[in-house]
């Protein structure tokens, strides 16, 4: 049964934070950190065959103006195995390191404009197949579990909510302009990451500063 995602318990149990993508060149992130954003996701890669052309720019620049950053990758599940983007997303700035500053990375699941499937012409089975494979991969490249970010329309539809991944990946789901992250995907509890706005992406994450530090540091999202 769907659970709803818990509010927040005191006021400052929730950080905000960004996420961009080489469509923001620009983007000013010591702006954002004097504006109280402390963390942010980097695009690096896409399906095996594009590297953001704007990722050691914005990741290095979100480090020095002093936000907790990580990587992401946007999943093209047709284009091949997850296992091989796994490696290709950490071969090319998707890795993680316990310097405390590193968050794990992403795998960022959803459809894509120039597609009629948001499922990639997969079923059910052969994407829950690709989810899989690309997370084993990441946790044996990395060590960490990687997050997932999706809508809970998205998952229900392209995986028919499976509940497997609940207890080992993280949550960052996606749902704009509402008061609540609403309905979460099977087996999830809460969320971790909330994007809670587009254009820019504005997020949160669902804990206080003590709590995003840990996991930089490698403490499991699951079980902070």
């Amino acid at each position: 049964s769907a659970q709803p995602a818990p509010e927040r318990q005191a006021a400052g149990d929730r950080i905000d934070g960004v996420d961009v993508a080489e469509f923001e060149p620009n983007f000013d992130f010591n702006a954002h950190y004097q504006q109280g954003y402390r963390f942010a996701y980097v695009r690096a890669t896409e399906g095996v065959r594009i590297k953001d052309d704007s990722f050691s720019r914005h990741y290095t620049a979100s480090y020095d103006a002093g936000l907790i950053r990580g990587a992401y990758h946007f999943a093209e599940p047709n284009a091949s195995s997850g296992a091989e983007q796994a490696d290709y997303f950490v071969d090319n700035g998707g890795g993680w390191s316990g310097d405390g500053k590193t968050l794990p990375g992403v795998l960022d699941l959803e459809g894509a404009y120039w597609l009629d499937d948001p499922c990639w012409g997969l079923n059910q089975d052969q994407m829950v197949t690709f989810i899989a494979d690309f997370s084993a991969r990441y946790k044996e490249r990395t060590g960490r579990d990687a997050v997932f970010y999706t809508t809970t329309g998205w998952w229900k539809q392209c995986t028919g909510n499976t509940d497997r991944f609940a207890e080992t990946n993280p949550l960052w789901i996606a749902r704009w302009d509402s008061d609540s992250a609403g309905e979460l995907p099977a087996g999830w509890s809460f969320w971790t990451f909330w994007q809670h706005a587009g254009d820019p992406d504005l997020n949160y994450f669902n804990g206080g500063t003590e709590q995003l530090e840990k996991i930089a540091k490698g403490l499991s999202l699951i079980h902070i």
